[in-house]
């Protein structure tokens, strides 16, 4: 039935994951009297967006925002490198301890897109390389910079001030960056992790200090929601154009017979062709 209407099958994970909730869009459609505004009809019974906001495993949650491992010798020369603009802000600072912590916090922040609570939590090999760029000899001395909880706060607002980053929270740069996702959800075949890596990439490309994970998290899953729903409801559409009969017969195969288990994400779904073998090529898969 789905060659009979044009489409191409390809996957079968992807097909057990949208076959379901592309019938559900046609069975909203149908019901509807024909206007086929399926949007702006409650959510048809069963209906879950394909993946919930507990998508990251507990390693990836702690590993954001942080030093997950040590920064590769090209990586500390791309980040942590201090050019002459650098030094004019480092320099304005008092004693070895105030000079190396502020470092740090500009260099963090460049890496890892946020300012860490505690400015000492990096990799020891990060600060030996600051401190030889600085010609600091007594490396220890950094330990002192965190005494006074004030200063490591005005000195992320300056760095913050003068490179130009921008809080989540702007709403400019927020609908910049919902532009991106939407299009990037809509466009490439991702699962979750893989949108939430590339939220991360397009933050920390522009200058946007990275929010908590959960927040994060949860831009992503309802992002990927809202772009299933207009696939399937695409998908939908173009099915009954090509073929009326087609939704109709598709919409037949919820009816479950008792005894039998409800097609769903984890039920097989029904075999296309028998010469074809593969599933319908999904928008986004389930998986990172």
């Amino acid at each position: 039935m789905l060659h009979r209407a044009g489409f191409e099958v390809r996957h079968v994970e992807g097909l057990r994951e949208h076959y379901p909730l592309t019938l559900r869009a046609w069975q909203a459609i149908s019901g509807g009297r024909g206007s086929g505004k399926l949007l702006d009809r409650p959510q048809s019974a069963g209906y879950r967006p394909a993946v919930p906001v507990e998508f990251l495993t507990d390693e990836q949650a702690e590993a954001y925002g942080t030093f997950a491992e040590e920064p590769t010798r090209p990586e500390l020369e791309r980040f942590f490198f201090l050019d002459d603009e650098d030094r004019k802000l480092i320099a304005k600072r008092r004693g070895d301890h105030s000079r190396l912590g502020f470092a740090l916090q500009m260099c963090t922040v460049r890496y890892i897109g946020l300012f860490l609570e505690d400015p000492l939590a990096v990799p020891w090999p990060i600060v030996e390389y600051l401190a030889d760029q600085l010609g600091i000899g007594d490396v220890s001395s950094v330990k002192r910079y965190t005494e006074r909880q004030m200063t490591v706060y005005e000195h992320a607002w300056e760095i913050r001030d003068a490179y130009g980053y921008h809080l989540y929270e702007d709403p400019g740069w927020g609908r910049k960056f919902h532009t991106f996702m939407h299009g990037r959800a809509w466009t490439h075949a991702e699962g979750p992790v893989a949108l939430f890596n590339q939220a991360v990439g397009w933050l920390r490309r522009h200058r946007v200090l990275l929010p908590g994970v959960s927040v994060l998290a949860r831009q992503v899953s309802e992002i990927r929601t809202i772009a299933e729903k207009r696939l399937h409801a695409a998908v939908a559409k173009a099915a009954r154009r090509a073929d009326p009969a087609l939704p109709g017969d598709l919409v037949a195969t919820l009816a479950t017979p008792e005894g039998k288990a409800v097609l769903g994400a984890g039920a097989a779904a029904p075999a296309a062709d028998a010469d074809d073998g593969h599933g319908v090529r999904p928008r986004a898969g389930a998986g990172g």
